[in-house]
């Protein structure tokens, strides 16, 4: 009899950790397709906005990366929606499904020289896809993730999605430097070497897709009864006061990420004045650095509780931002610059790790995944999708240091809500 309870306990642990080894990959490759766009913006947007200055052609490249986040709600709510009703699975594999389809799109886009307006046109439309894939990814995949880990432990699995989340930046950058110093020139990266990565991307969209085919689903969502897997809006509505943390929680944390992942490359090449394959180094080893704090900050979390992580974040985001990102402005010694954007990165960690657990506890199970993905979407469409446009406004009119402050200001305004919310580790819903 004791063999046999050990035998299954042995076989649900294995069971647990493919599910969340499947989960985990697709969001890995989903993310991928989302960060190509931004790691090789510095070479295709001379092809889709000609005859510009490079600051110009960021910008442009940059509002369309904007808009990609405007789809991020009405992603947030049809797949929110969708996992609420039929399953998380069934979302996560719709979604990964789309991504292939805009990775596809720009891939085969011709330049604007062969024709004309029609390719940022459809530049934007692929973005319009991956926007609305990507905004259903989060909040299903970390309601998944969160609803199959142990209590003991859901701070460390849930960790994995932006394990995975900058695991899939670090394919794209990856990539790019294997491109950028043993396969092809500069020259051939800017007129066809930059659709090889959307391609790849395709590829992998397909097997993330097989294997979200065959994870199993949560037994949060399949304990529902009928009655619960109705959701919509008309239920979310319900719950005010954990919509309002949401969007509090993700505020700050979300402009700081996309601050010191997503733009720190061109900011890099565009402020520092660094090479573009000096700049892709070092984000790229910085993001690995970044990768496995994760699951450290998550195993913290279980420890000591969420609540202390975030204050952290919040403190030091508020007080550091700006003296971090003026020493990278004027810094020339690429060893400071790392241990800059490391430092940032560490801080930035007390959200990233912890985030997508702490609003996935604060919702049942009947409206988890849309509760979680659709505040979030519209919080990150609003501030973190305009994150990289504003720092490039600012410095196109000449007060980059404006910047600088905004970041500062809105981590200021999430730690107000750190300090008065309850910790989650201690009143989580993912129980009930």
């Amino acid at each position: 009899m004791e063999k046999t309870v050990q035998q299954n306990e042995v076989k649900e642990v294995g069971s647990r950790l493919k599910s969340i080894f499947g989960g985990s990959v697709g969001n890995l490759v989903e993310w991928y397709d989302w960060y190509t766009y931004s790691a090789f913006a510095l070479y295709f947007s001379p092809a889709f906005f000609p005859n510009s200055n490079p600051t110009a052609q960021l910008l442009n490249t940059a509002g369309i990366f904007a808009v990609g986040f405007l789809m991020r709600p009405i992603g947030g709510w049809l797949f929110g929606s969708i996992a609420d009703k039929l399953g998380r699975k069934h979302s996560m594999t719709l979604s990964v499904l789309i991504m292939a389809i805009g990775s596809l799109i720009i891939g085969l886009t011709p330049g604007y020289k062969r024709i004309g307006i029609a390719a940022p046109l459809l530049l934007v439309f692929a973005r319009l896809i991956q926007g609305l894939s990507t905004g259903g990814e989060y909040g299903t995949s970390a309601t998944y993730l969160s609803e199959m880990a142990t209590k003991k432990h859901r701070g460390f699995y849930s960790s994995f999605q932006y394990v995975t989340l900058i695991g899939g930046q670090l394919l794209a950058l990856g990539i790019q430097l294997i491109l950028q110093n043993w396969l092809l020139s500069p020259a051939e990266l800017s007129a066809w070497g930059w659709r090889i990565p959307f391609f790849i991307g395709a590829v992998l969209s397909f097997i993330a897709l097989y294997l979200r085919r065959h994870i199993n689903e949560t037994v949060a969502f399949k304990s529902k009864n009928t009655e619960d897997k109705k959701g919509g809006i008309a239920i979310l509505l319900k719950y005010p006061k954990e919509i309002f943390t949401v969007v509090g929680l993700t505020l700050g944390g979300t402009i700081a990420f996309y601050t010191f992942s997503t733009y720190m490359q061109k900011f890099l090449v565009n402020t520092v004045h660094l090479s573009k394959e000096t700049s892709t180094t070092l984000s790229f080893v910085s993001l690995l650095v970044f990768a496995i704090m994760q699951p450290l900050f998550g195993l913290l979390s279980d420890k000591i509780g969420r609540k202390p992580l975030l204050i952290g974040f919040g403190v030091l985001g508020t007080l550091c931002t700006y003296p971090i990102l003026t020493g990278l402005a004027g810094e020339t010694n690429t060893t400071i610059i790392f241990l800059l954007m490391i430092a940032a990165l560490i801080i930035v960690s007390g959200y990233t790790s912890i985030n997508a657990v702490v609003k996935a506890e604060l919702f049942p199970a009947e409206i988890r995944a849309l509760g979680v993905g659709l505040p979030y979407a519209l919080t990150v469409a609003i501030f973190g999708g305009t994150a990289e446009y504003f720092a490039l406004w600012f410095k196109n009119i000449g007060h980059e240091n404006y910047f600088y402050w905004y970041v500062t200001g809105c981590i200021l305004i999430s730690l107000i809500l750190y300090t008065t919310m309850k910790d989650t580790k201690h009143h989580s819903k993912i129980e009930d």
